[in-house]
This record gives structure tokens, sequence and C-alpha cells, in this order.
């Protein structure tokens, strides 16, 4: 059965720039800030998976939170 999550996800990369007064070369300033998006998982395992494949560690992504949303 597939469920419906919700991922909290920031940009360090993003965050640190603009506390130097710049801006990231790829990203909208926003990414400074949480943006939430849903994922659909058979699990919140596999949920926090697909999310880190996505928003990947090395690219400067930060994942707050996986929840599960009813």
């Amino acid at each position: 059965m597939i469920i419906k999550f919700e991922a909290a996800i920031y940009n360090q990369q993003v965050l640190d720039a603009m506390k130097e007064g710049e801006h990231h070369k790829n990203l909208d300033d926003n990414w400074a800030d949480t943006h939430y998006f849903d994922v659909f998982a058979e699990t919140l395992e596999e949920a926090w998976t697909k999310t880190k494949r996505k928003y990947r560690r090395d690219h400067g992504f930060v994942i707050k939170a996986i929840e599960q949303v009813e």
C-alpha cells in the first residue's frame, strides 16, 4: 500500500552563502528556508531513501524530517 509522507528540506549551502551576503550559484535564496514536499512510498524507510536520492547531502540538502500524512 502506498502511503503519503511529507518531507521537510532546506539547503545548507544556500543558507551559508546568504549568511556571507552572497547567493548560491545554482539555487534560489528561498532554499535557505524549509520546503515541504509530498513523498509517496510503502514505508517510512522507503520515503527516506527516495528523498535522499533526490535531495542529496553532497549538494547541500538537509532533510529535517519525514512524517506520514493522513
